[in-house]
């Protein structure tokens, strides 16, 4: 006796990616979403699934705009700009002061996280140099360094492996002598001594403000006016 026929599974669509929700966004409004932010105009979603119906679903749109309007470029599209923005590009609504004032705060910590994450990183990447630089000066046993560094020996290879990955990388990309604009001033950046190492930027790392002027280093980043 033969059992009947079962017809295939239709097999389940791919939810839409952010990537590709960005893209058809770009391409169908990019008045709105074809070049630098702008802030949107409020329930642009309704607005969005009115002008293109079916095309993008309610999690996958939501998903996208999380990402969008919490991103740091719309951010300050946001503290800088007094109007909102529809789909067509065209002023639709005035932004309030408080939602200017909510996006620069935000700005405002994250720059702080920023400064204190690179200000760590610097630390640490002095402190390597330093470990380095005594430990191949030292004449103590290593069990007596490590005592001394409060170091502890299982990862004191460890530590000079990386401090002298990094030497390398600083003295590849150190400027050549008489290249520099300016004298570096009196006991170089930091206190550290004339001549201090600065870490070397990872790539595609923006340079510091007033680097490559021997003035002593990163500066702070200015709020966003």
């Amino acid at each position: 006796m033969s059992l009947p026929d079962t017809p295939n599974p239709i097999p389940a669509e791919a939810p839409m990616t952010p990537a590709e929700c960005a893209r058809q966004l770009k391409e169908r409004f990019p008045a709105l979403f074809g070049s630098s932010p702008k802030p949107l105009k409020l329930r642009i979603q309704a607005d969005i699934q009115e002008r293109a119906p079916g095309v993008f679903t309610k999690q996958a749109l939501s998903a996208f705009l999380r990402r969008y309007t919490g991103g740091t470029a719309y951010l300050i599209a946001l503290s800088r700009a007094k109007h909102r923005f529809d789909l067509d590009g065209q002023p639709a609504g005035d932004l309030t002061d408080e939602h200017r004032q909510v996006a620069d705060e935000e700005l405002k910590r994250r720059r702080a996280v920023t400064d204190e994450r690179r200000a760590l990183e610097e630390q640490q990447w002095l402190n390597r140099a330093h470990l380095l630089r005594d430990f191949e000066a030292t004449t103590l046993t290593r069990p007596n360094f490590c005592a001394l560094k409060g170091v502890e020996e299982d990862k004191l290879d460890g530590l000079l492996e990386i401090a002298r990955k990094e030497r390398t990388e600083w003295e590849a990309n150190r400027p050549a002598p008489g290249s520099e604009r300016r004298a570096p001033r009196p006991g170089g950046p930091r206190g550290e001594g004339a001549g201090a190492q600065q870490r070397p930027r990872r790539e595609g790392e923006r340079a510091p403000r007033g680097e490559g002027r021997g003035d002593g280093g990163p500066r702070r980043q200015r709020p966003a006016r």
